[in-house]
């Protein structure tokens, strides 16, 4: 399948991103992508931790907290034979935070939950044929998350989100006869579903010093629906929409094909210890049941994901009164042994990151603004296969205001 050239088209391109829903992007902020991702067992009243929702609990009372990202991405693939590169701009989410009652916090947002992008010529001089695979869409999920402080230290959380989105997926087979009929075959799939999940997380300090965290979150394995319009054409000679072509079937608008998606169940846990203000670490480990994905009751070849992460926060003083003892310095790794096998190979992934957290802080305000950098190796060059680099540049402002406060007039 992926023997001969790549097509490059919208945004990604990524022959990978064919297989179940597409490359699923990490539910994670600025701030934890670039500690590699870990943050089960994080909380912190100054920014929106979307790992565990548990972590809302954190919010101070009197603030309201607006956290937007977006990111430039390049990229570079290559075989053994053949490199190609490009790059692309994405929104990476958008959230708020915001506390309701006394025990209660709430976050509200919007982000990315997986990407297609891909075209894949292939050419068969032998047999005279040349098989095209396009594919362009991906998904959205919006989260409504509530997070309840039950004892002290801790705390539980509800996300509801909900998925949708479309794929679009073409196919043309032509083969280079004559008077040889070729076929195209055109799947526009709409998907939308509501899931559940949740969260716990227990924070401990001991000597004012030393700060120990807990978290663990499941996901059930859910179901969204799936609506498939079918249109399947037989042509002569190169496919044009206005040349002539015989309509073997069309399955659209009342007649379009339903069915659901099976997404898969997820646990992880995490713990995290700091000291002090100044040095914070995180670990993550995550497991996906990704061998139950089926999409239209057609199982792909995909295998159970672990995830491994590890993060690193530094802060000189923050207590100094010089602005540069302030700065947040971070690093991170994590490794994927991928959810899903080409030609009996996982796709693995691996990853490193590094980032700068710069506080905008006034008398009512602990707002920050953050950058991160983020290499990420993904695929093999093994059985002639692709193997992609990523460069990520990510950039997020978070807006951290006092409200619920009168003013008092002496």
């Amino acid at each position: 399948m992926f023997t001969d050239s790549v097509i490059a088209q919208n945004e990604i391109n990524s022959p990978y991103s064919s297989f179940g829903v597409g490359n699923i992007f990490p539910r994670t902020n600025n701030i934890i992508s670039s500690m590699g991702g870990a943050g089960y067992a994080l909380q912190n009243p100054y920014f929106i931790n979307f790992k565990n929702p548990a972590a809302f609990a954190a919010f101070d009372s009197l603030s309201f907290i607006a956290d937007l990202s977006f990111s430039a991405v390049n990229q570079q693939m290559r075989t053994e034979a053949q490199t190609q590169s490009g790059t692309f701009a994405q929104l990476d989410y958008f959230a708020i935070g915001l506390p309701i009652l006394k025990m209660w916090r709430m976050s509200a947002g919007i982000m990315p939950y997986s990407d297609v992008g891909y075209g894949i010529l292939d050419v068969r001089e032998i047999d005279s044929i040349s098989y095209q695979y396009k594919g362009t869409g991906g998904l959205q999920m919006l989260y409504w998350g509530n997070a309840f402080k039950v004892y002290k230290g801790l705390a539980i959380g509800v996300n509801l989100s909900y998925l949708f989105g479309t794929i679009n997926t073409t196919s043309f087979t032509e083969y280079k006869i004559p008077n040889v009929l070729n076929n195209m075959i055109n799947n526009f799939r709409y998907l939308d579903g509501i899931y559940i999940s949740g969260g716990v997380q227990y924070q401990t300090t001991a000597n004012e010093k030393h700060h120990l965290g807990l978290g663990i979150v499941y996901e059930n394995a859910l179901k969204v629906w799936s609506r498939e319009n079918l249109i399947v054409l037989n042509y002569f000679d190169t496919y044009n929409p206005n040349t002539y072509f015989d309509t073997v079937l069309i399955a659209t608008g009342k007649d379009a094909r339903k069915s659901t998606v099976k997404f898969p169940q997820i646990v992880g846990a995490g713990i995290s210890y700091g000291y002090k203000d100044r040095l914070l670490t995180s670990v993550d480990f995550t497991w996906q049941n990704w061998k139950k994905f089926s999409m239209s009751n057609t199982k792909d070849t995909l295998q159970d994901n672990f995830t491994t992460a590890l993060g690193i926060q530094y802060v000189p003083n923050p207590s100094s009164s010089k602005y540069y003892n302030k700065i947040h310095f971070r690093v991170g790794t994590r490794f994927s042994t991928g959810y899903f096998v080409v030609r009996n190979h996982p796709i693995t992934e691996f990853a490193v990151s590094v980032g700068l957290g710069f506080p905008i802080r006034t008398f009512t305000s602990r707002s920050s603004a953050n950058v991160m950098f983020e290499y990420c190796r993904f695929g093999t060059l093994k059985s002639n296969l692709i193997l992609q680099n990523y460069f990520k540049l990510s950039f997020n402002f978070i807006l951290q205001e006092k409200w619920y406060q009168r003013r008092k007039l002496e």
